[in-house]
């Protein structure tokens, strides 16, 4: 589904170049759970924007389901994002004038479903996350847990076919975080690939397949979830 050939990303520090990422070569089949771990600059959410089309690699090929989309323009990259691809992050980035089915309905605003439909849709995917009855509350009147489910329901009402997650519970307590992490676990047993980039290591031992990054490389790839 995914596949990353010698994909590398510099910036332009001054007179520095920074290479963020170094000749990354990645393979991701349909349906696979994924950590990526490392430390603070390894390369991880560099790594991650890329995956989401949020950014461009410097060099390299990126194929999605066999499209070159690192050759693709502006529109049509947008396309392939808003077709293919959730996102999820660790502050929400929920709209805070919206309720929570608002929220969950924007991604169908933009792409045109009808409004019949796309409440429909919203109110099914905020039912599955347990939220049936704080559809009409906005962002700061949820908790953060509940925050998260709502923007976990955003990225996924356009069923994409990859949820790439950033950090998803580094603003939770305990008890949210296992909520949240529970319900990432059942959208991968239902066929979503998910990708999570984490510091924690019990969250990134509980996926299938565990990247580590560090200075912009994969160092490690493992195939067996921790026990």
């Amino acid at each position: 589904m995914i596949e990353l050939r010698q994909v590398s990303r510099h910036f332009q520090v001054g007179d520095q170049t920074v290479h963020a990422l170094d000749q990354v070569d990645l393979a991701i089949e349909s349906g696979e759970f994924i950590s990526i771990m490392g430390p603070s600059g390894s390369g991880k959410s560099t790594l991650l924007n890329i995956l989401g089309l949020l950014d461009r690699p410097t060099l390299g090929s990126y194929r999605l389901d066999g499209t070159d989309v690192a050759k693709l323009d502006d529109s049509r990259l947008a396309d392939q994002r808003q077709q293919n691809i959730g996102f999820v992050f660790q502050s929400f980035h929920l709209i805070p004038r919206l309720n929570a089915l608002e929220n969950v309905e924007l991604p169908m605003v933009l792409a045109g479903v009808p409004m019949a439909t796309r409440r429909e849709r919203a109110r099914h995917v905020l039912n599955s996350m347990g939220l049936g009855e704080r559809l009409d509350h906005r962002p700061d009147q949820l908790s953060g847990g509940e925050r998260q489910r709502v923007a976990i329901g955003r990225a996924i009402v356009m069923s994409p076919k990859v949820l790439l997650a950033d950090e998803p519970t580094g603003n939770l307590d305990s008890q949210s975080s296992k909520e949240v992490i529970d319900i990432l676990h059942r959208l991968n047993r239902d066929g979503l690939s998910l990708l999570v980039v984490t510091h924690d290591p019990e969250i990134g031992g509980q996926a299938r397949r565990r990247l580590a990054m560090r200075d912009g490389r994969i160092i490690r790839d493992h195939n067996g979830a921790s026990s």
